[in-house]
């Protein structure tokens, strides 16, 4: 007989697992539903929609807690932040179910986890929540970063360098963006069928809602169950890619028998793009630092049946001779701060901070100071971080210009969707997140010289 299962406790337990060991969000959740796929589709959207969300709104929950808590969230056992934080999320975010049920199911788990003494405590600051009917409750407008902070939870450090730079309009729209639910980004393998095909068969699938986006094989998708549950996934019909992303092997330049590198590639999203643009032809020689990030990369090419792919485990900084001058595109997505994908990945927010992202840019600059030797006279070294930094970014490309003048800028907006290319600047593109519906992301293309 299947012992039964509390939602509502593997969510404190997920937010245990990230919160206090520090584990990545996306990771969790989704080894979480992976292993209880069993439930019901109702169950593991309410524990996807729950972790994420107490996560995505932590800093404005724990305003909320603080207020109405004698015992401050820090000094709570993480047990009994979790069950608060969770059913805080319920209250003041999910319309459907009833105070009464978050505080009862609260106080039981409570009480499960070995908490007797506190069932109090626990139900008395959900139902002074909920006496006072779950009151929006925000520091001062008057002071903006704060104000700015709590609203979007986002950590007033971010907050504050993003106004220096963007304004408060267009940080506001960022932080928001961050908010919204995200549907999943798909690109179709135009080795296996059309963009028109993928869309019928998507819809077979029961897909409920298919949205273009500018580029004509990548789609928005929502209304399904899980992925693995769609059969056009299981044959590798498409690859799961923001569209921001898909921009770097667009911006390459692919040709037929090219030879490229993807120095930084798990989980392989660009690499098995530019393996559908060799068309059968050419070469990509791909890996990453670790075994496991490597085996990644070779189940989504198995997935997707690419023999031109070639998986190495190896740390991007050390020169691999026999890659000299070996490729005609080189790929460097360099581990950089993640800013631009926060709406994703929200724990980000909490395990960055402004020394770690100093900290990054000598790690970039030794990747494409070693990466450069990869590319072929006449090559393109394309270089691309997920984030909203421009030491990272804008900063990175003026000091390897300077460091190896046998490269030089090359403009990206030709070679952009129309409603791309107003954001190039400089030759150089970065999104920010929200914009043209993406994940933040930075691109620049540096051609070797002839």
């Amino acid at each position: 007989m299947t012992k039964s299962v509390n939602p509502r406790e593997l969510i404190v337990d997920m937010l245990i697992e990230i919160t206090k060991n520090g584990e990545y969000s996306h990771v969790v959740i989704g080894q979480t539903l992976e292993k209880y796929q069993y439930l019901s589709k109702a169950d593991r959207s309410f524990m996807k929609k729950v972790t994420n969300g107490t996560i995505e709104q932590m800093i404005y929950i724990d305003y909320i807690l603080n207020h109405y808590s004698k015992v401050k969230v820090n000094k709570m056992k993480p047990m009994i932040r979790a069950i608060l934080r969770s059913s805080v999320y319920q209250l003041y975010f999910m319309d459907r179910i009833p105070s009464s049920a978050v505080c009862n199911e609260a106080v039981k788990l409570t009480a499960k986890r070995g908490f007797q003494n506190l069932k109090g405590f626990v139900n008395g600051v959900l139902r002074s929540i909920v006496r006072e009917e779950c009151k929006e409750i925000l520091p001062p407008k008057e002071k903006v970063t704060t104000y700015l902070s709590v609203k979007y939870s986002t950590p007033e450090w971010l907050v504050k360098q993003w106004m220096e730079v963007y304004g408060k309009e267009k940080t506001e729209g960022i932080l928001k963006y961050f908010l919204q639910e995200k549907k999943t980004t798909i690109r179709c393998n135009n080795s296996k069928l059309t963009s028109i095909e993928l869309k019928e068969k998507l819809t077979k699938d029961g897909v409920k809602e298919i949205v273009d986006t500018p580029l004509d094989y990548a789609f928005e998708i929502s209304g399904y169950d899980y992925l693995t549950g769609l059969s056009s996934f299981r044959e590798g019909l498409f690859a799961v890619q923001d569209m921001s992303s898909m921009l770097v092997a667009e911006a390459a330049g692919v040709k037929e028998n090219n030879i490229c590198i993807d120095v930084c590639a798990a989980p392989g999203g660009k690499t098995l793009h530019v393996a559908d643009k060799l068309a059968g032809t050419g070469k990509v020689y791909c890996g990453d630092i670790s075994e496991r990030k490597a085996e990644k990369i070779m189940e989504n090419a198995e997935r997707m049946g690419f023999e031109n792919v070639a998986v190495h485990v190896w740390d991007a900084t050390e020169f691999e001779e026999e890659l000299k001058e070996k490729a005609d595109i080189v790929l460097a997505d360099v581990p950089c701060s993640g800013l631009g994908v926060i709406g994703r990945k929200p724990d980000i927010k909490f395990k960055m901070n402004t020394e770690a992202m100093d900290e990054l840019v000598p790690i970039q600059r030794k990747i494409l100071t070693n990466v450069r030797n990869y590319v072929k006279p006449g090559g393109v070294l394309m270089f691309s971080t997920c984030t909203v930094n421009e030491k990272e970014n804008q900063e990175n490309v003026g000091w390897f210009l300077e460091e190896f003048p046998e490269f030089q800028l090359e403009d990206l907006k030709e070679q952009m969707p129309e409603e791309i290319k107003p954001l190039v600047k400089n030759g150089q593109l970065q999104l920010l997140p929200g914009e043209c519906n993406a994940d933040g992301f930075f691109i620049a293309k540096l051609r070797r010289k002839g």
